[in-house]
């Protein structure tokens, strides 16, 4: 075997059958996540090393049904397995992954993959939890009746692979391929005579799951626990982050002090304190609250219960227009719009798709928060109220404002649309299973770097660029303002004030909303950069960027800004997204025109009122 070209192993299975738990614990850190060429659907690749020292190339494939593709997702997985993608290499070897107690639906794709006639191995992954239901399985009679290699498997457990570790590395360069099905067999009829011969099933459902449906999807406890959930989540994100943060926010402290005391005065010295450490510590000081939030999302969703939220909304979520399949696209788009926009290949229904890739922007991603986390904390005041946080509960009441106008705006379109027929919500709930920490920690350690690699690349870009255009030109000698009054962003910012200024916005505020439209994460380090470079000298420069706002705006110009952005558009990268799966400038120009006039309509009666009330 070459060590330039090595086996290349491909993990294919249904959704929810522990795939990317058992890619976690094949590969460890050895991964990487990119996109396939020309589509947005996501791309994992690691390495493992066999006992015998061998590397081995492992391809987690996106979760199918089938190969008769309803979605995007099942297209590439069917275009890959069959060595159709365009740059993209077909794979050696199959590990089919199948869940132990669900193999009445999975058994029925592993036949599909069968018939491909490509060597295979069938992963019976999840075996603990089948024996803890008393379901029996005959492995040796699956093995003859399924006609490939079985191999029991626990993705969790840390040796749970360890059996399927050794196949690979003794079979998998020299696994023969099955023999191919003929013709168009009845494959349900195949399914239930493998399960006759091989399976003893007590019952169809785990008692657990059993009991904890009765809660959890009843109409009215249900959507009580739902809302309790998403509550406490939001409270933590404040109350867990805290200390994280203020460690971050003196580490960047001290290296801006020691830089500017370091370097020789001039504009190297100010482009490095004022400009990269204070604008890049400005969003790193927030990675702790979104690392928090993407925890909850990910423990949610490995738990299973995310598909039965899913269900539990289908019907109120249908009377505003949209499907209970759009609960999941719209609830990872409270980490970032991109992957939720993405995300609304999962939906088949045309109209619910394009009506969920145009509300997905009002949903508070990651990048508003630390929007969000520095006017709470500017304006309203950190006490409890009761036995919760008042900040918490105004950032809870912030998510409920983008939610409940999601909900409006798509119930709008769905008034507007001429075909109004209502379409059934089918999903598969699957079993409730506890997270595992490790691959909790992948996922975090995913995302996480995706965010720092936004503040190494576009933050970083739009910092220095918004330096310059805050630098230069100088004032001129006999300047009576401050110097930034006379650079091009001071000019721009003067310009846009006659526009916004209804909205209680100063010039400030509104050249930090320029480089915002590139990442959100950017307007609060831009507000950084503009303050420290517009002080009247050294002395006046800031240590913080919270008690400069809170004592230089009034409270009706905070609560307008935070309104301002439940609605913007976000970063034009969403903006890119939309256009790429709706492949429409039409439908681009209408989600940026509808939420720019949201934005500024509602921005300008909050405003407006909080002045009539006193607060201006």
């Amino acid at each position: 075997m070459s060590s330039t070209a090595p086996l290349r192993l491909a993990l294919v299975g249904n959704p929810n059958c522990g795939k990317t738990a058992l890619f976690n614990q094949l590969t460890g850190s050895r991964q990487k996540v990119a996109n396939y060429t020309g589509v947005t659907v996501e791309r994992k690749e690691g390495r493992l090393r066999g006992p015998s020292g061998t590397e081995y190339a492992v391809l987690d494939l996106p979760g199918a049904y089938s190969l008769d593709p309803a979605s995007l997702d099942e297209a590439v997985t069917r275009d890959v397995l069959r060595g159709f993608y365009p740059g993209e290499a077909a794979p050696d070897v199959l590990v089919c992954v199948v869940d132990a107690t669900n193999l009445r639906l999975h058994l029925r794709f592993a036949l599909e993959l069968r018939a491909l006639g490509k060597p295979m191995v069938l992963a019976l992954n999840m075996v603990d939890a089948a024996r803890k239901r008393g379901i029996a399985i005959d492995v040796p009679a699956l093995q003859a009746a399924i006609g490939v290699p079985v191999i029991e498997t626990v993705a969790v457990n840390k040796n749970g692979a360890r059996e399927l570790v050794a196949w690979i590395d003794g079979h998998a360069g020299h696994a023969a391929a099955p023999v191919q099905a003929e013709g168009a067999a009845d494959v349900h009829a195949q399914v239930r005579d493998i399960l006759d011969a091989a399976v003893v099933m007590p019952t169809r459902t785990a008692k657990i799951d059993d009991a904890l449906d009765r809660w959890l999807l009843h109409p009215v406890f249900g959507l009580l626990a739902l809302a309790v959930t998403m509550f406490l989540i939001f409270q933590a994100v404040y109350a867990w982050a805290t200390p994280l943060m203020d460690l971050i926010d003196a580490g960047t402290g001290a290296l801006g002090e020691w830089a500017s005391a370091t370097l020789p005065e001039g504009p190297l010295a100010s482009l490095v304190s004022d400009g990269i450490i204070a604008g890049l510590g400005g969003v790193i000081i927030f990675l702790p609250q979104i690392l928090i939030l993407f925890a909850f999302i990910l423990a949610l969703e490995e738990s299973g219960y995310l598909p039965r939220a899913a269900f539990l909304l289908d019907r109120m979520m249908a009377a505003a227009g949209l499907s209970g399949r759009s609960f999941i696209p719209l609830l990872s788009s409270f980490a970032c719009a991109v992957p939720g926009i993405m995300s609304t290949r999962s939906i088949q229904d045309p109209r619910d798709r394009l009506a969920t890739i145009l509300v997905a922007p009002l949903m508070t991603c990651s990048a508003r928060l630390p929007v969000y986390a520095l006017l709470i904390a500017a304006f309203i005041p950190a006490r409890d109220v009761g036995l919760f946080n008042l900040q918490g509960l105004v950032l809870f009441g912030l998510y409920a404002a983008g939610i409940a106008s999601a909900l409006l705006v798509s119930w709008v379109m769905k008034k507007w649309r001429r075909d109004k027929r209502e379409h059934p919500l089918l999903l598969e709930l699957p079993s409730y299973r506890i997270p595992h920490p490790r691959d909790l920690l992948v996922g975090l350690y995913e995302r996480g770097m995706i965010f720092l690699k936004r503040v190494g690349g576009i933050i970083l870009a739009l910092t220095i660029l918004l330096w310059v255009l805050l630098t230069f030109p100088g004032a001129p000698e006999n300047a009576t303002m401050p110097a930034i009054d006379y650079s091009f962003a001071g000019q721009i910012g003067h310009a846009m004030a006659v526009l916004f200024a209804p909205l209680g916005f100063n010039w400030q505020i509104c050249i930090a909303l320029i480089p915002g439209m590139g990442a959100r994460e950017v307007a609060v380090s831009s507000l950084a950069t503009i303050y420290a470079l517009s002080a009247a000298d050294d002395d006046a420069a800031i240590d913080a960027l919270t008690p400069v706002i809170a004592d230089g705006w009034s409270l009706a110009t905070g609560l307008s800004l935070l309104v301002w952005f439940i609605y913007a558009p976000m970063c034009v990268s969403t903006l890119a997204t939309i256009k790429r799966e709706t492949n429409s400038w039409k439908q681009t120009a209408i989600a940026t025109g509808y939420l720019f006039g949201l934005a500024y309509g509602m921005a300008l009666l909050t405003y407006q009122g909080a002045r009539a009330l006193g607060w201006g």
